[in-house]
């Protein structure tokens, strides 16, 4: 991507503060030790420093934690409430992170926004990563604790107002539940909205993020390719539905808000998801924002937070009559 490629768009020109920002971020990232030639682990570790590419969001005092069952083990889940309102309902919370990175206490600033905003209580899930633990451990920890807010969340969170959603790979983890809660017809109650933020939902790679190339702008080319690599270390097939939710039959789903940047990577995977999701008969919203590098609502520009008002505006108009 050259330099300047972000700053005008088929969808609009990017803001000053977002050009500035997005230069200085190129900046800095391309000035970083090649993070593949080090153990994910140890990428891990670096980033729960403030090391990485994200700022070093706080932990909440207010925040509590609770297990529940999986089929590999227990499964953590950080739990977050409003407080200054009762809740009615909760929010499931998938993180980004390439199937191989980041944790549930890594945004309790942004989840506790979320809670008081909408009425409902944030729970962010620790589900298992690559390379330690390979598809399907991951979708299958997030698939158990929808399963358990489904099934326990309406008198643990004051309602049965709920939804799911996430953040790059957290967003293609929040569509594979979904589609495997489709079918089960043992839970008493379902999700009535999600949230996919800048999301991977196919991971052959679509063509932005084939043709992206080496610019570091929190993600390039070569880092997908590294996290599939991670993630389906196994032998698993890209083109399952399973792993690519592109590719799945998408009909009899829930209202979604899509949003990604348009100097992002993946920027093709939110436009084909959406309209997949559309064509499929439901009822979706995007909002593609000048500029906006990968996930850029974890830092302090005025597109992130118009994205996260957005964001909860849908969560509100979504669930009103939940």
């Amino acid at each position: 991507m050259a330099e300047d490629e972000s700053s005008h768009t088929p969808f609009g020109s990017a803001s000053a503060e977002t050009q500035a920002f997005n230069k200085e971020l190129l900046r800095r990232l391309t000035l970083l030790p090649d993070q593949w030639s080090y153990p994910p682990s140890v990428v891990r570790e670096r980033r729960a420093q403030g090391l990485g590419p994200f700022p070093l969001a706080p932990r909440s005092a207010d925040a509590r934690e609770l297990t529940v069952a999986g089929p590999h083990g227990d499964v953590r889940l950080r739990i977050l409430a409003p407080r200054t309102r009762p809740s009615t309902g909760a929010y499931l919370h998938l993180h980004g992170g390439g199937w191989t990175l980041g944790a549930a206490d890594e945004q309790d600033p942004r989840l506790a926004e979320l809670a008081e905003a909408t009425g409902l209580t944030a729970i962010s899930c620790d589900y298992r990563l690559a390379p330690e633990h390979p598809y399907p451990q991951g979708p299958d920890d997030c698939e158990a604790a929808a399963a358990w807010l489904l099934s326990e969340g309406e008198k643990l969170f004051g309602g049965n107002r709920f939804a799911i959603g996430g953040e790059s790979a957290g967003a293609n983890l929040a569509a594979s539940v979904l589609l495997r809660l489709r079918g089960r017809t043992d839970l008493p109650s379902r999700f009535g909205a999600a949230v996919f933020t800048c999301g991977c939902f196919d991971l052959r790679l679509t063509p932005s993020a084939r043709n992206w190339g080496s610019d570091k702008l929190v993600l390039n080319t070569r880092d997908l390719k590294m996290f599939v690599r991670h993630y389906l270390s196994h032998g698993h097939d890209a083109a399952d539905p399973d792993i690519s939710p592109l590719l799945a039959d998408l009909r009899g789903l829930v209202p979604a808000h899509f949003v990604v940047g348009s100097a992002d990577p993946l920027l093709d995977d939110t436009l084909f998801m959406q309209a997949r999701w559309v064509a499929a008969g439901n009822a979706a919203e995007i909002a593609v924002h000048p500029g906006g590098c990968h996930v850029f609502q974890h830092f302090d520009l005025e597109i992130a937070r118009a994205s996260n008002r957005a964001i909860d505006a849908f969560l509100n108009r979504s669930l009103a009559a939940a």
